[in-house]
């Protein structure tokens, strides 16, 4: 059962900035579960990346997949700036992703 609450964000009362937003994702062991299409999973291995200091960070398809369900103008702005940037294989991973997350989502029609 997913948890209801996956995000947690840590804001300074003075300033009333976010500094910190931690995402909870549901897992089974070292596989991850898409909370939106709990038929989505795939090893961390193959979705954490790291930097060239070590430091990990969400695969951009996976993060694109979750700005997928709203698709705010924000995260138009951050498909359109990423998609240059993804491998081919990386496309074909987005838009194996958002057909099953989100049939004939219209960002599929860029991949």
């Amino acid at each position: 059962m997913l948890a209801a609450t996956h995000q947690t964000w840590l804001r300074d009362h003075a300033t009333g900035n976010y500094l910190l937003d931690v995402f909870r994702e549901p897992h089974d062991g070292e596989t991850w579960i898409c909370r939106h299409d709990q038929t989505i999973r795939l090893a961390y291995g193959e979705i954490i990346h790291h930097t060239p200091d070590g430091i990990p960070y969400l695969a951009p398809e996976l993060v694109l997949l979750f700005k997928a369900k709203h698709a705010r103008p924000k995260d138009q702005a951050d498909f359109d700036e990423t998609i240059p940037h993804l491998t081919p294989a990386q496309r074909r991973t987005l838009a194996r992703l958002l057909a099953r997350a989100y049939p004939g989502h219209h960002w599929q029609a860029n991949l």
